[in-house]
Parts: C-alpha cells; sequence; structure tokens
C-alpha cells in the first residue's frame, strides 16, 4: 500500500485512535501515516507526499476529513475515511464504515467516483454548514467532550434562549424569502451526523446545494420536528424552507458559522458557491 496515506487526528473519537492505528499496522505493512496536531501540519503532510500517494485517508470526524478534502479539490487524487468523529455526517453518506478491512478492501478494488462540494465566502465545505441556531450549538459544544448526548443537552439549553437571525437575500427572486429564522444551514449531503437528516433531498452530485430556512417554532413543534429528522420525513411546511441553489447571496447578522461541524467566525455578505464535482471520493 506504498500510494496510500493514512492521516489520523489524535482528537477525535475522545482521543482514542490507538486501537486504528495498532489494527492498522498489523494488517497494513509499514502503512505510511501521520498523526496530526495541526491544520497547517495536515497540508504540509499532503503536500510533502502528494506525487506518490494517490489515496489519502482521513481518519477522523467532518471536520478532519474537510481538511484533508481541501488540499486534493480538482486534483486526480482520492478521499477515503475511516470514520472517528462525534457525528460523521459525510461518512454515512458516502458509505464508510468503522471497519478497517470493508475499507482496506475498497482501497484494492480501487474505484472511485467525482462529487460536489461548495464553498462559504472561498472556505471550503463538504457536507452541512450553518449559521444562527446551528452555529450557536457548534460553538457551545466545543467547548464540551462532545458525544451525542451532550450536543443534545447543548442543544435545548440554546434553543431556549436564542432569538432568530436576520436573514436578508440580494436577489430579487429570493427577497421574498428575507426574514428572522433560528438556523440557515447549506447542505450538500442529507444529514448533519448522526443520522439526523435536514435535507432528506439533497444530492452531492447534482450541482446544487439545498438551503435550508428553518423559523423558530413552538415547543410544541420539536417532538415532530425531532421525528421528521431522524426519519429521512423533513418537508416544507410552516417553519421550514428548501431552496436549492448553484450560487447565492445573503446577508445575517451574526458572524457565527460551523463548517462541517467546526465553528468559524464569517462575516457578512455571505457568498455560497457549489463546485460540482470536484472532490473524487472511495467507493
Amino acid at each position: 500500500m506504498e500510494k496510500v496515506a493514512f492521516i489520523i487526528n489524535p482528537f477525535s473519537a475522545k482521543k482514542n485512535y490507538l486501537p486504528f492505528l495498532n489494527e492498522l499496522k498489523n494488517k497494513v505493512q509499514n502503512p505510511l501515516y501521520y498523526i496530526s496536531e495541526s491544520i497547517l501540519g495536515t497540508e504540509e503532510f499532503i503536500q510533502t507526499h502528494f506525487c506518490d500517494v494517490d489515496f489519502f485517508v482521513a481518519i477522523g470526524g467532518d471536520g478532519t476529513i474537510s481538511t484533508v478534502a481541501k488540499s486534493l479539490i480538482n486534483t486526480d487524487k482520492i478521499l477515503a475515511i475511516f470514520p472517528a468523529g462525534s457525528g460523521n455526517g459525510f461518512s454515512n453518506e458516502t458509505q464508510f464504515s468503522k471497519n478497517l478491512d470493508e475499507l482496506l478492501d475498497k482501497l484494492k478494488a480501487k474505484k472511485s467516483r467525482k462529487i460536489d462540494t461548495f464553498t462559504v465566502n472561498d472556505k471550503l465545505s463538504i457536507n452541512v454548514s450553518g449559521t444562527g441556531f446551528d452555529g450557536k450549538v457548534v460553538k457551545e459544544f466545543e467547548k464540551t467532550n462532545r458525544g451525542f448526548k451532550n450536543y443534545i443537552k447543548v442543544s435545548l439549553k440554546t434553543f431556549f434562549n436564542y432569538k432568530p437571525i436576520k436573514l436578508k437575500f440580494f436577489d430579487e427572486n429570493y427577497k421574498q424569502y428575507n426574514g428572522k429564522y433560528l438556523m440557515v444551514n447549506i447542505a450538500n449531503t442529507r444529514q448533519f451526523g448522526n443520522n439526523a437528516y435536514i435535507a432528506p433531498m439533497a444530492s452531492k452530485s447534482d450541482g446544487l446545494v439545498d438551503m435550508v430556512l428553518v423559523k423558530k417554532f413552538p415547543l410544541t413543534y420539536s417532538p415532530l420536528f425531532a421525528f421528521r429528522m431522524f426519519t429521512k420525513k423533513l418537508k416544507e411546511d410552516d417553519y421550514i424552507t428548501y431552496l436549492p441553489v448553484s450560487e447565492i447571496e445573503f446577508k445575517v447578522n451574526t458572524k457565527n458559522w460551523h463548517l462541517d461541524g467546526e465553528f468559524n467566525k464569517i462575516k457578512s455578505p455571505i457568498h455560497i458557491k457549489v463546485q460540482p464535482s470536484s472532490l473524487n471520493i472511495l467507493i
């Protein structure tokens, strides 16, 4: 496997990456791997081995995968994944499991396909990004030990105190949607992670993202919202609007965003742009 490189985020999966690494060493002779301590370190490792490696395997969550993908956009290099995050939304959507044998079989088969990515003010996103309630939850979530239970706790606490954000479009065709929203999500795939499907009809290979506008809803609507989200049945109603777009600009009165689950400060105006067929994924 001299043409495969494994990039490990040691802070994912509650910092318990050694079982993966030990299994890898047992099943692959002298694997090329890098235990990343920074985004810059990951980028330098990829550039150092770029000419010698065909497959870069990201071991971590959506943020780790996005960091690796950033160096592979619009190249012939292929991204593979071993999910080790708290939500693993992108891994779920691209059919990667926590089974090393299965991953090694895929690497031997060498089959791949191209998928879309998108940018938020030139910052890469591969899965789902958002602002409003969503961005605030991620900001508070990063102060915890992560995990699904902590995500639910932070979400509930934030929901009761959160004031909706103001959204304003520049394009006349979308000004009817100007207003106040609980959150605004940009979905290249269907789910946040943990099988929470915010955009059940989204496709990662149609040249579009689903812009999901969610108005603040009463507490009595919460069980229905949650049920629909976890059963892939969210749809447009009085509180939810879906706008499939390839490129769009707007303003929001907050800088709090998350890009693939990682907190970012991004100033308005916001420019969303799809990059069609820009990333090679192992299948």
